[in-house]
């Protein structure tokens, strides 16, 4: 009877690890500019990406919300939180980040070029953070926060406000620019 059980426990363990929800850590510790080491974390649970950046005085914290459709990235050198809308179009799901993961570590086909965003954030604080839903307030909350608007490619050409990048992997080049992010 005592050996009956275990195969049975161990059978219900491994059943219930392969239908859970799973999170996919990534660390990039060769990636190129010089951005220090970077470590990727989703939570399929809650539908949230979150990506950090460690780079001493120029590291920051990205946010993404797919409940909510935003994505925040708090930027600890300048102590602000900067908000904007997620182009889903543009940035991965939470479903390809596993196969990104792949893709990096040389078992899937080659990467393509890293996409680019370029947003204009608005001088005003937010006032109501709760707007942007409980992972992103809880992230903004007790520093400066602003919303941040995608600037269409057209304009690139022609923006010459200072801006400040958040390259995320190999993925994803964000630029926020205006004046609560020049130096």
């Amino acid at each position: 009877m005592k050996f009956t059980m275990i195969p049975i426990g161990l059978l219900g363990l491994f059943i219930a690890s392969a239908f859970a929800d799973y999170n996919i850590n990534i660390n990039d510790d060769g990636n190129t500019a010089g951005s220090g080491q970077q470590t990727v974390s989703v939570n399929n649970e809650h539908n949230v990406a979150n990506i950090d950046n460690n780079n001493g005085w120029n590291s920051w914290n990205t946010l993404w919300d797919y409940n909510t459709g935003f994505a925040a990235t708090r930027l600890f050198v300048k102590k602000s939180c900067i908000v904007h809308k997620m182009k889903t179009d543009v940035m991965p799901s939470i479903q390809a980040l596993d196969a990104l993961v792949k893709e990096k570590k040389g078992k899937g086909p080659r990467k393509p070029s890293p996409k680019g965003l370029m947003y204009s954030v608005n001088p005003n604080q937010v006032d109501d953070l709760n707007r942007f839903g409980k992972n992103i307030a809880g992230m903004c909350q007790g520093i400066p926060t602003y919303v941040a608007d995608e600037i269409p490619r057209a304009n690139l050409f022609f923006y010459s406000e200072k801006c400040y990048s958040a390259d995320i992997l190999w993925i994803l080049n964000i630029s926020f620019c205006g004046s609560t992010v020049e130096n």
